[in-house]
Formats: structure tokens, C-alpha cells, sequence
């Protein structure tokens, strides 16, 4: 089974959201989710998340905790909580299409702008579940 660390990023009442490549051969191409990827081999989620936040926007992640883990037939998802500590101008973005920091409405509705598709796009369908669950 695959299995992957991501986290929910917050900062002040908002949530650091990153928008996927619109490549039809990744999984939710071209919708909106969380910071993350795959445990390599050997690795704890801790491990993955940590590296994984570190080479996507270039932020060290140092303080964090476990918010859920979420399976179904093909995928673990380790799912953590941690705070954004500096300001978003101060991340690069090196994996993705956008990013941005929504609020817990833009998450409700499913759909959010982006300013560099010029569009609405939405949010991934586990990643919208995981969110909903953490704002309830």
C-alpha cells in the first residue's frame, strides 16, 4: 500500500493550499490540496512530511503534530498539523501550479481562484474531506 505524509499548513484562520500540476497522468490534476507526497523507503511519515514540505515550498517544518490518518484500498494518508511561521512571499513554490492561503470558506465551497490559472479550480476530493473533518 502506498503511503503518504501531508499536512495541513495554517496560518492565522487560513490554510496553505497547494494547486496541482494540470497533468492528466497525476492524481487530482489541476485541483487544489495539501503539501505532501510519498514515504520513501525507510522513512516515517514524520521523516516525509519534513522533507517533503522542504523540497515543495522550501519552509522547515520544525513544530507539528498528528491530526488523522485516512486509507482506503490503495492509499495510507498520514495526515499532520502544522503552523505557517513566516509570511507566504517568503515560501518558493517548487512543486505545483499555485499556492495560496484560503480561508475555512473557500474550503466549504470546494472551489478556489487562482491567480495563476485565472480561474476557479477545485479542491481534491480526499484533501476537501480532510479539510471539512479538521474545520468540523
Amino acid at each position: 500500500m502506498v503511503q503518504v505524509a501531508i499536512a495541513i499548513i495554517h496560518q492565522n484562520d487560513r490554510y496553505l493550499l497547494q494547486l496541482r500540476d494540470n497533468i492528466p497522468t497525476i492524481v487530482y490534476p489541476g485541483c487544489w490540496g495539501l503539501f505532501g507526497g510519498h514515504l520513501e523507503v525507510g522513512e516515517t511519515p514524520e521523516e516525509a512530511l519534513v522533507r517533503e514540505i522542504k523540497e515543495e515550498i522550501d519552509y522547515d517544518v520544525v513544530n507539528f503534530s498528528k491530526f488523522a490518518s485516512y486509507e482506503d484500498n490503495k492509499v495510507t494518508r498520514h495526515v499532520f498539523i502544522l503552523p505557517l511561521t513566516v509570511k507566504i512571499n517568503q515560501l518558493t513554490l517548487k512543486e505545483g501550479w499555485d499556492f495560496a492561503l484560503v480561508s475555512a470558506n473557500d474550503i466549504r465551497e470546494g472551489k478556489i481562484y487562482s491567480h495563476k490559472a485565472n480561474q476557479m479550480q477545485p479542491l481534491g476530493d480526499i484533501h476537501h474531506k480532510i479539510l471539512l473533518d479538521y474545520l468540523s
